[in-house]
């Protein structure tokens, strides 16, 4: 017996929420229900597929540039109160691993 079919979308929420606390499986929990598996399993794609993205933090970094002490144009990269000087021939994989650093602290 493949048991109902899942009514609406507020029907499918009181479903996943009844699933999630009970700890089981979805297909089992539906089994001992009688839900249609299948039914609920399309609603919680479709409202999985609905939820927000989460939402990524960028933090920006001021670049400025200046003549270092050693009289060669180049650039001071701070982050808070650290700060990194390079050259104006600056090798940009290794201020990418200094940056990494940097944003660690």
């Amino acid at each position: 017996m493949a048991g109902r079919r899942i009514r609406d979308e507020a029907d499918a929420r009181a479903c996943m929420r009844r699933v999630e606390a009970s700890g089981l499986r979805l297909r089992d929990w539906a089994r001992a229900e009688r839900i249609d598996a299948r039914s609920l399993n399309a609603w919680r794609m479709n409202l999985s597929r609905r939820a927000p993205r989460a939402v990524q933090r960028i933090n920006l970094v001021e670049l400025v540039a200046q003549a270092p002490a050693r009289g060669a144009e180049g650039y001071v990269v701070r982050c808070g109160e650290l700060s990194v000087e390079v050259g104006e021939d600056f090798d940009e994989d290794t201020l990418v691993r200094l940056l990494r650093v940097m944003s660690a602290c």
